[in-house]
């Protein structure tokens, strides 16, 4: 069940998940013997005295997070674990480990093939500062809640760790949505500037970017039997030189020298994701040079079936239960993911970047074993908190030539407005609810997910049909939409859009409401400070709200510029990189807190608390 061969030839992504997951939704049957008799649960170990009651001597592999140890498939740290367990190595887990001794991050002992680094399921500089950069007070992936655990550049932190306490160590390989998005020359909002790699930073020897599945078990593989491990996809690597067949990127000096070279190499970085038509990449960083491989193929939806059929505890680990529970647990413990990536590429949004811009979903069967294995716990009140991906109503719908010729460069699936190559279609989805909530022991399955409602209006066929089924059956009093902003030229930074569809799915949303006889409501996602974003384009907004939305918005936040997001880029160059055009962006925290506290509720009286809805004639 292993994965076994004498051959030093890299294997394909194929081969390799067919030996992982020969027999899907079961673990390698030895470790799961081992995991059953001796250990009573799935967790992965995380101290000394688990690895003895597995009967391990020492351990393949040990992944250090900015998160505690939550046992999920919701958890990325997790999934690669059992990944690698299930492929055949020994793995271990050390969470948030103390950065001040070497009390934590010896723990475990030294691993024999790598060392695997992330700082979490949140960019550390997300999770402990906000936009206007005020200290975040709260963790929701920290027990107890305080945000003490994690430090700033977690990803730095760790590596700096590890090489600390055991120098000439086996590979540092980094991952997470931190590293994913900080693997080239990038523009870092904290500290202003345009950073290296993080792998140059951490002075790693890996990085796995995306998902990583299939890129940890063949580098784990090449490291143990031997192999190139340079060849593997969705894999950077430092190189003294350029190998043949690379794009080579303008310089990172070059790129924190002048913005339009930035834009540029951007713009080369951003059109080379696709895992079909994606080039390797080389950028020199010193005197040596970054190495990006082309992105791993999509997992198939047998595939990805395995990756969620292997067995999770969807429980904190005991070694942390004693410092208090976590938040994220409430949330992900009864929640499915059904797909992964995002066709929509909003500008503001890392996720086609890291997930793809192709989205692939997992089988019926296998979802609803999940949900049916969820409603036999313990703790299941009947309710499945979440059924859903990045945007819940893309589940079972992506465009067909993406498999053989990539997503199209010049053209985008849902902006300026959804392409009719796209064959929107939620039928697959509303199937898929009924037999939901058919499952005994399910009284109520939740969509929190957010929707794109402009798909549900491009889908003649089955659109309404989808949205009363949601409005009946899915709705936990409010339902999630994100129109961002009302104007224009605001919504084309962001590659939304125009605020027309807004109103025609609130028009529907509330006739079909109406009809139910049920007392629900929509909830909007603003965003205050975008790039081309003026004061009056939020004074535009509060009016577009309280006049055709008839409500005071709940939900406001202020754009933060994370890494490898066109956004970002406009906010760094001051240009439209798609135009050249100068574009407006507020930068001082003054500015972007008057743009919120435009439109928020700040200073105004709640009349209805649930919904904050102004009561007028129209909603009368």
């Amino acid at each position: 069940m292993f994965l076994t061969g004498e051959s030093n030839s890299a294997l394909s992504q194929s081969d390799v998940f067919v030996a992982v997951f020969r027999i899907p939704g079961q673990l390698n049957q030895t470790i799961k013997d081992e995991y059953t008799v001796k250990v009573k649960t799935m967790f992965l170990p995380t101290t000394k005295k688990e690895i003895k009651l597995l009967g391990w001597e020492a351990l393949d592999v040990i992944l250090v997070t900015g998160d505690s140890y939550i046992d999920s498939p919701f958890i990325g740290v997790a999934v690669i674990g059992k990944v690698l367990l299930n492929a055949g190595y020994r793995v271990g887990i050390i969470a948030q480990p103390d950065t001040e001794s070497d009390q934590d991050i010896r723990r475990l002992g030294e691993p024999e093939l790598f060392w695997g680094v992330t700082g979490g399921c949140v960019d550390s500089m997300v999770a402990n500062l906000t936009a206007t950069g005020k200290k975040r007070q709260k963790d929701d992936y920290t027990p107890g809640g305080i945000n003490n655990q994690r430090p700033d550049r977690a990803t730095i932190v760790y590596a700096n760790l590890i090489r600390k306490y055991f120098k000439d160590s086996v590979p540092i390989v980094l991952g997470g949505i931190e590293a994913s998005l900080r693997r080239v020359a990038h523009y870092d909002f904290w500290s202003n500037k345009i950073r290296r790699s993080v792998l140059f930073d951490a002075k790693a020897d890996y990085l796995a970017y995306g998902m990583a599945e299939y890129s940890v078990v063949e580098l784990a593989r090449c490291l143990k039997q031997g192999g190139d491990s340079h060849a593997i996809r969705g894999l950077c690597y430092i190189s003294g030189n350029i190998p043949d067949g690379c794009l080579e990127l303008p310089t990172y000096e070059d790129c924190a020298k002048d913005k339009d070279t930035f834009t540029k190499m951007f713009h080369d970085f951003y059109h080379n994701n696709d895992p079909i038509t994606a080039s390797p990449l080389a950028q020199k960083q010193d005197t040596r040079y970054l190495i990006q491989n082309p992105p791993a193929y999509c997992l198939s939806e047998k595939e990805l079936d395995a990756v969620h059929n292997l067995e999770y505890e969807r429980e904190l680990h005991p070694f942390y239960q004693k410092h208090g529970s976590v938040r994220a647990l409430e949330t992900i413990r009864f929640s499915i993911t059904t797909h992964r990536g995002c066709y929509g590429e909003c500008n503001y949004c890392a996720i086609a970047v890291h997930q793809g811009r192709q989205v692939t979903w997992r089988s019926k069967p296998s979802i609803l074993a999940e949900a049916r294995q969820m409603s036999s716990h313990p703790a299941f009140k009947g309710i499945l908190a979440d059924v859903g991906g990045p945007t819940a109503n893309m589940y079972g719908i992506e465009c067909t030539r993406k498999n053989t010729k990539g997503g199209c460069p010049e053209k985008r699936c849902l902006y300026p407005e959804p392409c009719s190559k796209l064959n929107i279609n939620h039928a697959r989805q509303i199937s898929l609810l009924k037999d939901l909530r058919r499952i005994n022991g399910i009284r109520k399955v939740v969509i929190a997910s957010g929707i794109r409602h402009d798909m549900v209006l491009a889908d003649k066929e089955n659109g309404i049909r989808y949205l009363k089924q949601v409005i009946r059956h899915h709705v936990s009093g409010q339902m999630k939409i994100a129109p961002e902003h009302c104007q224009p030229h605001v919504l084309q930074k962001m590659g939304k859009p125009g605020s027309e569809t807004v109103l025609k799915f609130k028009e529907t949303f509330d006739q079909l409401t109406k009809k139910e006889g049920l007392n629900q409501f929509l909830t909007y996602y603003l965003i205050a400070a975008h790039p081309g974003c003026t004061e009056k384009d939020m004074a535009a907004l509060k009016s577009f709200a309280s006049k055709k939305l008839g409500l005071l918005p709940e939900q406001v936040q202020v754009f933060t510029p994370t890494p490898s997001t066109y956004s970002t880029l406009m906010y760094w160059t001051g240009k439209d990189p798609f135009t050249g055009e100068p574009c407006f962006v507020e930068k001082t925290i003054h500015g972007k807190e008057r743009q919120k506290n435009i439109i928020s509720r700040r200073g105004i009286k709640k009349k209805n608390p649930a919904s904050f809805r102004i009561q007028n004639k129209k909603n009368k």
